[in-house]
């Protein structure tokens, strides 16, 4: 054992996911280590669209701001066949009321790698670079990795180790995970580039064919677009055949206006995998993000699920580590984010073919039907109020977990396994009152006083009983809530809440 390095959380891969479970340790005060085969944050990446969940977690970093200021907020969405217009949606304020973020941000996955980094940083941590897992082995006392360095061999001892290597993801196969799905059998191609046309600049554009699609998204930076389509299947060419002039060939064929792609900063192919590993959890080791599912591009949302992968699991490796629960607790990890890998690889699979699959209805669905439909439905409220919580992850629940206490809470609009909805309270998010990454008891009562702390690390606040509170729960009467420290209720009660309080973490104690 001599002359092992020793942490806390050995995290393998520094994409997305790796470095927000490493911020979110780094937040709790846990010991990690982050380390990436390659020798920098990567320039170039396919994940696009940041979603208003993942900006709401972003905003507990403090880093929201930021974001969005690197990023630019699709303003509204234009659907185009055969060269004109047959409708458009206004998307800035999608989401109104229901977070504070009612919008989708543009923001490529290399810049968000970039944000999260330099967060990172300010922490105090660090990512090893050009390091590999070599091998590893765990028992009851730990994990024991072998990695690969610049300067030689190294042996890392760690109380638990996280896959966040990607979809060929050398942990999970060592783990002897399997990858379970399908293959999409189109290639898609993606570009960054510099673009002339008639169309403006601030909206997302939805090109349909009879067979096919064309997106351009617009990205920080005048007449810049991140374009994505789809070969026809009797294309005829691996991945790494195909060319660049006939990506663009196939873009002014498809869009059929006029366009002139002045400068190309990156381009790639690449075939589509709906899959996901059959568990995410095995003894000391998880896998998380792409090492554990991968979905279609569909609703963009690939980068967002890994991001909360990792939020959902840092606080519960912070809990069991600092002692304050057992280890049990770390199998809803698993439960709760497979569940939600189901669920998403089902509806993105849904909409991807679609949006993809050939058929002379689907065509016609496209051309001449989705459209008009689209721009009727997306210029609703009631509507949107149903869309953006699916399409921007604040809907996810986990209403059926092991976590969620749902004893007396009946009478409530809103359930245990809940987000905590996006509330104002004197005018102010209340999200930022609960920025520490810990328990809060929420009491919204007529009188209040000043928030202090419940004891055991619990932060108690009390909140006025405002109307909107009321219609927001549906009750008229004061209540108490717990949240999790990832802001979903992990029980809701009009009784006296001290009591609740201490047989919920005496649960977490014994094991969930």
């Amino acid at each position: 054992m001599s002359g092992a390095v020793r942490t806390q959380v050995l995290i393998v891969g520094a994409g997305p996911t790796g470095l927000t479970l490493a911020c979110q340790l780094a937040r709790c005060g846990i010991d990690c280590m982050i380390v990436e085969k390659g020798a920098a944050l990567t320039p170039y990446s396919r994940a696009l669209g940041v979603h208003a969940r993942t900006l709401e977690i972003y905003d507990q970093f403090g880093i929201a701001e930021e974001a969005v200021a690197r990023g630019a907020i699709a303003g509204k969405v234009r659907f185009l066949v055969g060269g004109a217009v047959r409708g458009e949606a206004d998307l800035s304020h999608l989401g109104e009321d229901l977070s504070p973020f009612p919008f989708v941000l543009v923001l490529e996955q290399s810049k968000n790698e970039e944000l999260l980094y330099e967060y990172l940083l300010a922490q105090g941590g660090k990512v090893e670079w050009q390091t590999e897992l070599m091998s590893f082995g765990q028992d009851d006392g730990g994990v024991r990795a072998l990695l690969r360095t610049p300067s030689g061999e190294r042996t890392v001892e760690a109380q638990y180790l996280v896959g966040c290597d990607g979809a060929r993801s050398p942990v999970r196969e060592a783990l002897g995970l399997g990858f379970p799905g399908s293959t999409f059998e189109r290639m898609f191609y993606v570009a960054d580039v510099c673009l002339d046309w008639p169309m403006s600049h601030e909206a997302l554009h939805v090109c349909f064919a009879p067979n096919t699609f064309v997106l351009f998204f617009p990205m920080a930076g005048e007449r810049r677009y991140r374009i994505v389509g789809v070969f026809p299947e009797d294309f005829g060419k691996d991945e790494g055949e195909v060319l660049y002039e006939e990506i663009e060939a196939r873009i002014k064929t498809e869009v059929g206006m006029p366009l002139d792609i002045t400068e190309v900063g990156w381009f790639s192919v690449y075939k589509v995998h709906t899959r996901h590993a059959p568990r995410f959890r095995v003894g000391r080791c998880f896998v998380a993000g792409d090492a554990a599912h991968i979905h279609s591009p569909a609703g963009a949302q690939g980068m967002n699920t890994g991001i909360q992968d990792a939020y959902n699991l840092g606080w519960k490796l912070a809990l069991v580590l600092h002692g304050r629960a057992h280890a049990n607790l770390l199998e809803t990890y698993n439960e709760e984010r497979l569940a939600n890998a189901r669920r998403l690889l089902r509806t993105t699979d849904r909409l991807f073919q679609l949006g993809a699959g050939e058929g002379r209805l689907l065509g016609l669905a496209r051309t001449r039907v989705f459209p008009y439909v689209a721009r009727f439905l997306l210029n609703r409220r009631t509507v949107n109020r149903q869309v953006f919580p699916l399409l921007s992850q604040i809907g996810i629940h986990y209403r059926n977990a092991a976590l969620s206490d749902h004893d007396g809470e009946d009478d409530f609009a809103f359930k245990a396994g809940d987000r905590m909805p996006y509330v104002l309270i004197d005018g102010a998010n209340l999200y930022h009152r609960l920025r520490a990454p810990t328990f809060h008891l929420l009491t919204f009562a007529e009188a209040v006083t000043p928030t202090s702390s419940a004891g055991d690390g619990i932060h108690y606040h009390q909140l006025p009983l405002t109307g909107e509170v009321m219609e927001l729960f549906g009750t008229p009467s004061e209540f108490h809530l717990l949240l999790r420290p990832d802001h979903y209720i992990a029980w809701l009660t009009h009784q006296a809440p001290l009591e609740r309080l201490e047989r919920y973490l005496a649960r977490l104690q014994r094991g969930v």
